[in-house]
């Protein structure tokens, strides 16, 4: 969906030119931001699912972990990042659109744990290399949503996060791929992974340093008096406040009059008080609950390998499975939440990983299971990921936006932590499959709970709120 013409002409001049494209030019669709940062998260993908597609055949097989150890290890590569989101989201918004350096901090930080893990072979230190690196995407990951966020109008919000989340799902389909070619191709095969996801990571930090503008030009346009120049307007023309609908050119979002009066300072108290909203409240909630239940996804691998007797070679393959669905649904279920609401879309993809615990639960097992669970897997991200956090945007001011977008990655994160420590204790304990059982029970309830607390209403599908 384009932006929509503006109602208004009282400035005829300045307001058409922030309306309208000019003659014979249409607007992007999506912002060339979104599209920088999607290369980057594309490129440290490759590098991050390198890793991610050989760590638990590594560290069960190779180490000799049990799964109570594989689960705090994998809780913690999962988790541990919730611990400084919120920290990461706060630093972007203090700083006054800082979301660039943050995010790139975080970036060169996961980049430089990759060699590190060449060193180490026990626990301690492995869990001391994961928990760096899911410090680095910690901080990166708020300020980069907030960025696409803010790029973003939105009408299109929605198809934003999609194509930047089918993008960042490409890096995910060619890592697992590179590290099982690294893997056939040489004899130190882990090694040789790791060093490989080294190089890649830090082609990514590059591309964010020189293509990712340092601030979004007309997210945020303080209030003019009459007469004054402002950034957004074109080139010799002068503005009063926009009429109401207009946008800006440069990102297709409305200029907002900011004050030191009404606009709230992006401090940590700030926003912790965004939990005051009872929309945001309300997801954060949703989020942190259906989280308690997602079993992480190299346990779904690693109960895949054992239903189907899958070799070790071809482990690293499984995850494509994930990322190849992911890549081809994300954008069009973007669009579809954008149209029909996005927190049905939401709620549905949490459907959809039902089912996928119900085939892993059953006695089929035909050459088609891990087809069919692989690419209901990749549909529970393509409709959850970035449509979380477009739905968490409508409820979170511009200047409070890392902010508060850190607040619901951060319950879910946390969330996740624990399931994965749960998880591994009742492998350890009962098995995989009274394991399996209870968390598709807890899914279920904590789904129907979602769909009470945050019904969807149909007076506003565009906007997907509930």
């Amino acid at each position: 969906m384009y932006v929509a013409d503006s109602r208004a002409s009282t400035s005829a001049a300045s307001a058409e030119g922030a309306v309208r494209p000019r003659a014979g030019r249409r607007r992007a669709a999506v912002a060339p931001t979104v599209l920088a940062l999607g290369a980057v998260s594309l490129i440290t993908d490759v590098s991050s699912e390198m890793v991610t597609a050989v760590l638990p055949l590594y560290l069960v097989t190779g180490l000799g972990l049990s799964p109570l150890g594989f689960g705090l290890l994998d809780g913690i590569y999962n988790g541990f990042s919730a611990l400084v989101r919120l920290i990461g989201g706060h630093l972007a918004d203090r700083g006054g659109g800082r979301h660039k350096g943050v995010a790139g901090f975080g970036y060169a930080l996961s980049a430089a744990c990759k060699p590190l893990l060449l060193l180490a072979h026990t626990l301690t230190p492995i869990g001391l290399i994961l928990a760096a690196d899911r410090t680095g995407k910690g901080l990166r990951t708020a300020p980069r949503d907030a960025l696409i966020s803010l790029s973003s109008t939105p009408e299109t919000r929605g198809r934003a996060f999609g194509v930047h989340r089918a993008m960042d799902t490409a890096g995910a389909l060619f890592g697992p791929l590179v590290a099982f070619l690294i893997l056939r191709a040489t004899v130190d095969g882990y090694d040789a992974v790791f060093t490989v996801s080294f190089c890649v990571a830090v082609v990514g930090v590059l591309v964010l340093v020189l293509f990712v503008p340092n601030s979004v030009n007309g997210a945020r346009t303080k209030s003019a008096p009459d007469g004054a120049r402002t950034k957004s307007a074109p080139d010799g023309a002068r503005t009063k406040s926009a009429p109401d609908g207009a946008r800006s050119p440069a990102t297709g979002t409305a200029p907002r009059a900011i004050s030191g009066d009404t606009a709230p300072r992006p401090t940590l108290r700030a926003a912790l008080a965004l939990l005051g909203r009872p929309d945001l409240r309300r997801v954060t909630l949703c989020a942190l609950l259906l989280g308690l239940a997602t079993v992480s996804d190299s346990f779904v691998y690693l109960l895949l390998q054992r239903r189907l007797g899958v070799p070790d070679r071809w482990f690293a393959l499984l995850p494509l499975g994930t990322a190849a669905a992911f890549l081809l649904l994300a954008v069009p279920l973007g669009r579809l939440a954008d149209r029909v609401g996005r927190w049905r879309v939401f709620l549905a993809g949490h459907g959809a990983l039902l089912l996928a615990y119900a085939l892993l639960l059953a006695s089929w097992h035909g050459t088609a299971l891990p087809y069919a669970v692989l690419l209901l897997h990749g549909c529970f991200y393509a409709a959850t990921d970035g449509v979380l956090m477009a739905v968490a945007s409508e409820s979170v001011p511009e200047e409070l936006r890392s902010s508060g977008l850190a607040l619901v990655q951060t319950g879910q994160a946390l969330a996740r932590f624990v399931c994965s420590l749960g998880f591994g204790a009742a492998w350890t304990a009962w098995g995989d499959r009274t394991a399996l059982t209870a968390s598709t029970v807890a899914l279920a309830l904590c789904a129907l709970f979602a769909l009470t607390l945050r019904r969807p209403t149909p007076s506003a599908p565009s906007e997907g709120l509930a």
